[in-house]
């Protein structure tokens, strides 16, 4: 019973941090209507940057600086801030499948860098030996996992409010009416580029949130962790889970996983070992079925954004997104 709790606690734990993820990813694609096919970059650099400045001393790399826990989230999340910021000036000003392809690319040439940079990520090898936090409290591994369950926990509840607020606020109308026609946004008066960079760096600075929590649960982190896979997996979570829907982004994240996790188990415990060498390319080609099933399935998600209208007094109907 208690390995059953314990698997539980794993998945829930790798899951809620995957759904805070997708929440950033939300407000960018689904708010804003910013395709960022680089996730996993702004996810590396949180992890990455929490890593140099909470991480143990090493004299032959940068970093070590042994820096409390608070100081280590906040640094990891301000690093993918910076990165996403200086991403977005100068990706911004291209559209869609171009601006896709850019920050692809960023993904890829920052995952490079991790991989060769040995001074500064530890190469290949990765980083390890990060102190997961408040671990000393408690007398076992199993009652650590679940306090470190409860707290990834509230930090999705957080998030999951103050995006509720940020889009159901005036700011958020306008990254709507960006993400539904930019020339009438402009034509009213607001500063389309500057909005536009805004989410980009709020939203990577979600998922860099996520990359910080990767490295305090797994106290480690390589540049296999920033593989493209991991976009992917993040994109198919909210296209499965209604883009536009904070509530879809999170129950896609947790189905998704589950769909990621359950068929590696499969693979693992029926498949033929011939098929078996094959679990890795298997599963990638689940994930891009699932995201093209459900295109052509259902595009809008399972739990779609469903838009109002709205009419007081004498006022014209006014247009309004809520979370249904």
């Amino acid at each position: 019973m208690i390995g059953v709790i314990s698997y539980l606690a794993f998945f829930g734990t790798v899951a809620a941090m995957l759904a805070i993820a997708v929440l950033g990813l939300n407000l960018q694609w689904g708010n804003t209507g910013l395709f960022n096919g680089g996730v996993a970059a702004f996810f590396g650099a949180g992890a990455y940057g929490a890593m140099i400045l909470g991480g143990p001393a090493d004299p032959m790399q940068f970093g070590g600086f042994e820096l409390p826990y608070p100081i280590a989230f906040a640094g990891g999340i301000l690093l993918a801030a910076l990165v996403a910021w200086v991403v977005g000036l100068l990706t911004l000003r291209l559209r869609h499948d171009y601006l896709a392809i850019a920050t692809f690319g960023v993904a890829v040439a920052l995952e490079a860098v991790a991989r060769n940079a040995e001074w500064l990520t530890g190469g290949a090898k990765g980083m390890r030996g990060f102190p997961r936090p408040f671990e000393g409290a408690f007398a076992d591994q199993f009652s650590y996992n679940l306090a470190f369950l409860a707290f990834v926990v509230i930090v999705l509840i957080l998030v999951y409010i103050g995006l509720e607020r940020l889009i159901r606020s005036p700011y958020g109308r306008v990254l709507r009416a960006i993400r539904e026609d930019e020339v009438a946004a402009r034509a009213l008066g607001k500063n389309a580029t500057r909005l536009r960079l805004e989410a980009f760096v709020l939203g990577s600075a979600i998922i860099g949130a996520a990359g910080v929590l990767y490295v305090s649960f797994y106290a480690f982190i390589s540049p296999q962790d920033m593989a493209p896979i991991l976009t992917f997996q993040i994109w198919a979570m909210l296209i499965v889970g209604g883009a536009g829907n904070n509530r879809g982004a999170v129950l896609g994240a947790f189905l998704i996983w589950g769909a990621w996790t359950s068929s590696g188990f499969l693979l693992a415990r029926f498949a033929p070992t011939a098929v078996q060498i094959y679990t890795g390319p298997i599963q990638y080609i689940m994930i891009g079925s699932i995201i093209v099933g459900m295109l052509l399935w259902r595009p809008q998600g399972l739990l779609p954004e469903r838009i109002e209208t709205t009419k007081t007094g004498n006022e014209a109907p006014q247009v309004k997104a809520s979370q249904g």
